[in-house]
């Protein structure tokens, strides 16, 4: 695989895609680097990646205390088990996947400092997938809000697999149109001032969407 190269493409895509929309905001990337090891990770860094993500504890971990550079920001994007928030919280810049009340609960109990949230949700309504359904969000808000280690930066959503590009971006406007709503509410801690979604196959339409944060991995390793 050519690192350089991918991430040249990636980077000149994002920000044309940034310039065309002429958002206000810059669109961070997201290496998930879930599927290499150590090395190859390390070279990413290298050629100037700063955002790393991780969807397991044990990896996460492994790459936090080995990888080494500069300014880096990492961010857990999979779903969190209770048991484990005491082993990796303190090292997690964002976390992508908050989707029940009793796990934030327990990074209340555990961090020694705020947590950058994402909250999940599941437009979609998958069966398969984490999250909360949309029509649970306010009577959440009100629990949330008792929480002061739990700072919600905005939503992270995912779209099916199998879906159109149409009902992609159907499903990513929702998305941002649920987050400003939010966002005026103005509750102490919960900015929502970011948009967590898009990945290798359809960032560019999460972008046009509002994303702020998008999560690629196979285009960083492709061949």
């Amino acid at each position: 695989m050519n690192l350089a190269k991918n991430k040249q493409e990636i980077m000149k895509q994002v920000a044309v895609l940034v310039s065309d929309e002429q958002k206000a905001q810059p669109v961070e990337v997201i290496a998930v680097t879930k599927y290499v090891d150590v090395a190859t990770t390390q070279v990413l860094v290298n050629l100037g990646v700063q955002h790393l993500g991780e969807n397991r504890v044990d990896k996460f971990l492994e790459k936090y205390h080995q990888v080494k550079g500069k300014s880096l920001t990492w961010h857990l994007i999979g779903s969190l088990q209770r048991r484990k928030v005491k082993d990796v919280i303190d090292y997690v810049d964002y976390f992508h996947a908050l989707d029940s009340l009793k796990l934030a609960q327990e990074i209340q109990k555990r961090a020694t400092k705020p947590v950058k949230c994402f909250l999940q949700v599941n437009i979609s309504r998958e069966a398969s997938k984490h999250g909360f359904y949309v029509e649970e969000l306010d009577g959440l808000l009100e629990e949330l809000a008792k929480l002061d280690k739990i700072i919600l930066v905005g939503l992270m959503t995912m779209t099916p697999f199998e879906a159109s590009d149409d009902e992609k971006q159907a499903i990513f406007h929702q998305a941002r149109l649920i987050n400003e709503n939010l966002a005026k509410k103005k509750i102490t801690q919960m900015p929502f001032e970011h948009l967590s979604m898009g990945m290798s196959g359809d960032f560019a339409l999460a972008i046009k969407e509002g994303a702020t944060f998008v999560r690629i991995g196979q285009s960083f390793f492709k061949e």
